[in-house]
């Protein structure tokens, strides 16, 4: 797939399924996740926040740790950056895992039903920090390691 050479995995589980959290569970286990949660962004389970929360995610960033989300119901589009810094937008549904790799810049937006509830993992207590793209994320370690892995076609 187009999202391979940028490190990013795909997966469908569909959350109907009584398999699905068994294999989500072993993918977080191999990857080393241990904390879990769920959260579920729309204008009427945020209120006013909303609005401001969906602008934040929309921010070119990038996190120190892998972004893991399994969408469990509504829709969104993670846009990423390709090797020539365009954007790649990437539709996700009730279903989709993705898995984006540490140092990627992306943003995130709901679809046009402004709903998405997901499932979030983290390899340590939950967090979400973003790092916004600027002269000084570009010269953390860990986006230089996103580039090596990007550069070498994120080959083991």
């Amino acid at each position: 797939s187009h999202l391979t050479p940028l490190g990013i995995l795909h997966y469908f589980f569909s959350p109907s399924s009584s398999p699905a959290l068994a294999e989500v569970n072993n993918l977080a286990a191999e990857r080393h996740y241990i904390n879990k949660d769920v959260i579920t962004k729309s204008p009427l389970a945020m209120g006013a926040a909303y609005e401001s929360n969906i602008q934040m995610f929309y921010q070119e960033h990038m996190h120190e740790d892998e972004e893991i989300r399994w969408i469990l119901e509504g829709g969104g589009y993670f846009d990423v950056r390709d090797e020539e810094d365009r954007w790649v937008r990437i539709e996700v549904g009730s279903g989709d895992l993705v898995v984006l790799p540490a140092g990627c810049y992306h943003r995130f937006t709901v679809d046009e039903d402004n709903y998405i509830k997901a499932l979030r993992l983290f390899q340590d207590q939950p967090k979400w920090a973003a790092l916004y793209r600027g002269e000084e994320t570009e010269k953390s370690g860990v986006r230089k390691a996103y580039l090596s892995g990007r550069a070498a076609g994120f080959r083991d």
